[in-house]
């Protein structure tokens, strides 16, 4: 092992007793408040304003903040103690009101005889996991990410991976919710709505909302007996990921596949059920939600700051590797006893295996270490594409993607550097805004500027993966991530977009719970095209201008997608426009 290699590995495995737990998403003084996003950072970079917050710890407190909004004809918008979407679906109208579900996270009820749970809106992920499992019981749907709220979870179309039984997307475990909304002054201005599958309409809504229904405020989800997982990671080529993905999925009941395309390499997670009375006690401590020190992650920025700025390709490809090695020789970040791993496979049950997040879980009295996005700190800020692809037409763009690759391999160290691109399965779903179809979910995270303004090593790789994604093979966006240009014409890409609509008519008909920015996302509403704008995928650019013409970034046609317009660094660039 390379003595770089060695301390890197060090420093992650430092002992993490001295560490941060993430900021509150609301600040406020004496005369307003902001809301942001547990990154500090909204896709569009503006603030969100707020003149009033709200932290009920009843339902009871819930009802009577809707009813005294719906009174003063007030928009409401409601957020979790967490704030992990990265477009501004929280962020209310004006004049408006804000609930936080910060403190409303303490009702959690098991039924062992009909094997459900039903939680208040605002109970974290990890609590509920620790709950059923203590309980004897399994939540069998989970985001990898555990800092996240239950209603937050629900509404947003959060999801696992698994193709087998109900489905990796959480929605699809949901058997009834419980929704604040408005009501007539004659009902006292607000009621609430008990919603499950013996009104469908409703339900089918309601399971993926984005918020924009009224709080939700209860929610049921089955559970299955405790069970155990099993994990193995084959590290291997990538040679033939277009064709293996779908027996892949076919094969294990938790399977993903991380794809690094500039180091030719795929690891197949194979992912299965084991029986309870098999050995380990494992635990998936996923290494990029780990806490970091923060001297670690401030040099981890800066370096690839100063790459960045020195168009240092060959750099980012270095890093590129050193990480991979590192999550290959750490199993990216499972133990097989809790402390460290020691081989595959790991075993362990199924509330230590599913989610992690331990950075998100740090004593309020350490300083040292936090997650290594913490806006508190000058350390990682990325953007983060999540495309929805129906199985069928997935091999294509994989196929596309690897043309695009091997123009210039290295020009894709910069997404490798990060988690490569993560593969995962979720099962078709009825909800509205759920995927009618067996999907294949794409995440890539790659380098964000600090300014605005500044464009990006490798830009126009991105944008002519992001819109061969979105435009040439039609995929969904995932409603909590994305750049705003992912969500370009989404209303129709969902055939029940409109019974969608038709249940929000219902249940909010004055519009209460819709502002701007969400209504930016459900209807795929564009920005106004102005200088820059596709540097941080406001929107995509047709005219120089929307680029960075001043320091060399052009708009041009896509190499492998040609219908595809991107900022190109152009070597003459600069020198035109200085003509011009």
């Amino acid at each position: 092992m390379s003595h770089c290699l060695l301390l890197h590995l060090l420093l992650l495995l430092a002992v993490m007793a001295l560490a941060m737990p993430p900021p509150p998403p609301i600040r406020c003084n004496a005369t307003a408040c902001v809301l942001t996003n547990s990154y500090g950072l909204w896709n569009d970079r503006r603030e969100c304003a707020v003149a009033k917050v709200i932290y009920p710890k009843t339902e009871q407190e819930i009802i009577k903040a809707v009813a005294d909004a719906n009174h003063d004809n007030l928009k409401m918008k409601v957020v979790s103690g967490f704030s992990h979407t990265i477009p501004k679906l929280a962020c209310p109208a004006s004049p408006s009101v804000l609930i936080s579900t910060l403190n409303y996270n303490s009702g959690i009820v098991i039924d062992a005889g009909d094997r459900t749970v039903v939680a208040d809106s605002g109970v974290g992920l990890r609590e509920l996991i620790d709950a059923v499992e203590a309980a004897g019981f399994s939540l069998v749907a989970a985001p990898y990410w555990e800092g996240v709220s239950v209603g937050g979870v629900v509404s947003t179309g959060a999801h696992g991976s698994s193709w087998w039984g109900k489905g990796g997307a959480v929605h699809d475990h949901v058997v009834g919710l419980r929704v604040v909304v408005p009501a007539s002054k004659e009902e006292g201005y607000a009621k609430t709505v008990w919603i499950d599958d013996g009104v469908s309409d409703l339900f089918r809504a309601a399971k993926v909302s984005l918020g924009v229904l009224g709080v939700i405020s209860k929610v049921k989800l089955s559970l299955e007996p405790r069970f155990k997982r099993s994990i193995t990671n084959v590290f291997t080529d990538d040679a033939r990921i277009e064709k293996d993905f779908i027996d892949h999925g076919d094969a294990h009941e938790f399977a993903d596949i991380t794809w690094y395309p500039s180091q030719h390499k795929a690891v197949y997670k194979r992912d299965d059920r084991v029986p309870m009375n098999a050995s380990g006690d494992g635990v998936n401590d996923f290494i990029g939600f780990q806490s970091n020190l923060i001297a670690v992650s401030t040099a981890v920025r800066a370096s690839e700051k100063a790459l960045e700025s020195t168009m240092n390709v060959k750099g980012k490809c270095s890093m590129a590797a050193l990480e991979m090695n590192v999550k290959n020789f750490v199993a990216n970040g499972l133990k097989n006893n809790g402390l460290i791993f020691t081989g595959y496979p790991v075993v362990g049950h199924q509330g230590k295996m599913q989610t992690s997040g331990s950075c998100s879980h740090s004593p309020a009295i350490n300083i040292l270490s936090t997650c290594a996005w913490d806006p508190r700190i000058k350390g990682l800020r990325f953007y983060e594409t999540t495309a929805i692809f129906r199985a069928s037409s997935f091999g294509d763009f994989v196929r596309n993607v690897k043309v695009l690759r091997d123009i210039k391999p290295e020009n894709f160290c910069g997404v490798d550097l990060y988690n490569g691109f993560l593969i995962r399965f979720i099962k078709a779903s009825d909800a509205y805004l759920g995927q009618a179809e067996d999907s294949v979910v794409v995440d890539f995270n790659y380098y964000r500027a600090d300014e605005a303004m500044a464009p990006r090593l490798n830009q126009d790789v991105w944008e002519e993966v992001e819109q061969m994604a979105f435009f040439k093979y039609g995929a969904r966006p995932h409603w909590a991530k994305n750049r705003n240009l992912a969500f370009d014409g989404v209303d129709k890409k969902y055939l029940n977009f409109n019974e969608f609509l038709a249940v929000k008519g219902r249940l909010d008909p004055q519009g209460m719970f819709s502002s701007e920015w969400s209504d930016e996302i459900l209807f795929g509403r564009g920005t106004m095209k102005s200088d820059g704008c596709a540097l941080e995928g406001l929107c995509v650019c047709s005219e120089d201008r929307h680029c960075s013409p001043e320091k060399g970034y052009l708009c041009k046609h896509g190499l492998v997608y040609e219908e595809a317009r991107v900022c190109r660094y152009s070597p003459g660039g600069m020198s035109q426009r200085i003509m011009m």
